[in-house]
């Protein structure tokens, strides 16, 4: 089957009862546009070390992006995700769309009003200077809602006849969807927000209407929004809360047959006029339902394992080896396609999440009791602890480079969130702003904030600083992790390690990732009291590519980690 008799296939399944007329005029506005390639050769992101950023945030706008182009290839950075970018009201950190063609002014250095061209070049400007250092630039598109200030949002409010009123959800019965949980339980007290006589629904914030995929001039329009960054030469997109796009009464609203068709359009149309755009998948859901995202290798290239991240923090509060092994044992994590990929994170823009959707409740309070050190990090009601990477661990540096070990050599590829490479803390004064203007009290702005510059370039020429010891550990960890094409494509195999009296060390987590070109050992100590480890491949030398808290007897053969301490060794 054609790329572009699979897209007729697929828009035939969202919309039996409407004509082809639709698709064929844009059919043939994007045949025009499409380039030759294979689609599955550009898996570029198995070897992505990425790092997130608002582009604000860390150094104002573009111009000020550009500067740091530099430090982010020095770090060992190959791969930017930008947060929100597009413009947006702002009151949801800019995940609150308003014109999904359009980047906000102030980061384009423009003032309101600016023509698409002037956009273009400052954009563009970025993504050549960007592309010219191998550096690959994602971006957020919020596909499932959009901002109450969205132009057409503003004309179907008007009136019930609007052309535009179908391009989203209304009802006066609020008892419609009525099994969809409410995600932002101690924000929101309802997913429907009164309008007049009406209702519109919204799963996120009440100033974000959904959009209405039942109508498929709404599938078409956020087609066309994607083709139009990708042919300025953006890399790809990570698709925000994709399970919820399409609701059907009597279920709940969640990973319905229909969101992965609208998703398989998605990476059809995309394939179709220019192979290798990533689609990552922003899924908080079970294992086995997140994989079901790559499809065939017919959906997203790679979704976020979101289990394993509050399990790598369970894990060194436990000083225990088996949270992550189970985690990612076959009968919780299932096998991903061919050209899938895992992503790895310890922090991003969201809370440290403990959503019941993938912990338990024993875990969910385990886990909060142990990294909540302020009540007032606490989010959802103890479903999520909001504070900085270097918070969570009490700004223990041991802690902080253990975790980034797990992290980076695990499993696929990692995500690096902005600050967190030099121990950034929390930003009270950010979160209070927040606050009064967003009138919601999310604690999540507690870990966003500006960098300041000027004090890092100071605090990062004292060795004896915290942030500059954190610095330049977590430097040294990405530039070889990048180097290195086991960790982003090898298999990983669990090792059993024993003591020098022959008894298992539980509290190591110990693996090999293999690859067709090179085989690496990496040893973790998740406890706080030093270990000696039985060399576990006694058959083989090995050599060490980076390590912190580790020394070798070599006439015992024995491995020795101090608490915390981790080494990676190539096997030869």
């Amino acid at each position: 089957m054609t790329n572009k008799e699979h897209l007729v296939s697929l828009w035939l399944e969202l919309y039996p009862e409407e004509t082809l007329g639709k698709l064929d005029v844009f059919l043939s506005e994007i045949e025009q546009k499409a380039l030759p390639g294979d689609a599955g050769s550009n898996d570029w992101y198995k070897d992505a070390v990425i790092y997130s950023l608002y582009v604000d945030l860390f150094n104002n706008d573009f111009s000020g992006l550009i500067d740091k182009l530099d430090y982010l290839e020095d770090l060992g950075v190959n791969c930017l995700w930008l947060l929100p970018i597009l413009d947006s009201p702002m009151r949801d950190a800019g995940f609150d769309i308003r014109n999904y063609d359009r980047i906000r002014a102030d980061l384009l250095g423009l003032p309101e009003g600016f023509d698409k061209k002037e956009q273009e070049t400052v954009f563009g400007n970025f993504l050549n200077k960007a592309h010219e250092r191998g550096i690959r630039v994602i971006f957020d598109v919020a596909i499932n809602h959009t901002s109450d200030q969205n132009p057409w949002f503003q004309e179907a409010k008007k009136s019930e006849d609007s052309p535009f009123r179908n391009y989203f959800i209304w009802s006066r019965d609020t008892s419609l969807y009525k099994e969809a949980r409410l995600l932002f339980k101690g924000i929101e007290d309802s997913n429907w927000e009164p309008l007049g006589d009406w209702y519109y629904f919204h799963r996120f914030f009440s100033f974000q209407p959904d959009w209405n995929y039942k109508n498929p001039d709404v599938l078409l329009s956020m087609s066309k929004n994607l083709l139009y960054w990708q042919s300025m030469g953006v890399d790809g997109f990570r698709a925000d809360a994709i399970p919820y796009l399409w609701k059907e009464a009597g279920t709940n609203c969640e990973n319905l047959p229909k969101t992965h068709t609208i998703v398989k359009f998605f990476r059809a149309m995309l394939d179709y006029v220019q192979p290798g755009s990533l689609l990552l998948a922003e899924a908080c859901q079970k294992p086995k339902e997140v994989v079901k995202y790559m499809g065939n290798g017919d959906e997203c290239h790679a979704a976020y394992h979101f289990p394993l991240m509050p399990m790598m923090f369970k894990a060194i509060a436990m000083g225990s080896n088996q949270p992550i092994r189970h985690t990612l044992s076959p009968e919780v994590t299932p096998e991903i396609p061919a050209i899938g990929q895992w992503l790895t994170f310890l922090r991003v823009h969201d809370e440290l999440s403990l959503e019941l959707v993938y912990v338990s409740e024993e875990d969910r309070k385990y886990i909060h009791e142990n990294y909540c050190h302020k009540p007032e990090w606490d989010f959802r009601v103890g479903e999520g602890i909001s504070a900085r990477l270097s918070e969570l661990f009490q700004r223990d540096e041991r802690k902080i480079g253990l975790a980034y070990s797990l992290m980076l050599t695990i499993t696929g590829s990692p995500v690096v969130y902005y600050g967190d490479e030099f121990g950034k803390l929390n930003d009270e004064a950010y979160y209070g702003k927040q606050i009064k203007l967003t009138g919601k009290d999310d604690t999540r702005f507690l870990v966003r904030g500006r960098i300041d510059w000027e004090k890092l370039k100071a605090d990062l020429k004292d060795p004896d600083n915290f942030h500059a010891r954190v610095y330049q550990m977590i430097k040294s960890l990405l530039n070889t992790r990048k180097e290195h094409v086991a960790f982003g494509r090898g298999d990983t195999k669990f090792l059993d390690v024993h003591g020098k009296d022959n008894k298992p060390l539980g509290q190591v987590l110990a693996y090999l990732r293999t690859a067709v070109e090179e085989n690496i050992l990496v040893l973790n100590n998740l406890s706080g009291k030093p270990v000696e480890i039985s060399h576990p491949l006694p058959e083989n030398n090995v050599f060490v590519l980076n390590f912190n808290g580790f020394s070798y007897d070599e006439e015992n053969r024995v491995f020795q980690l101090e608490p915390y301490g981790f080494v990676w060794l190539g096997i030869l």
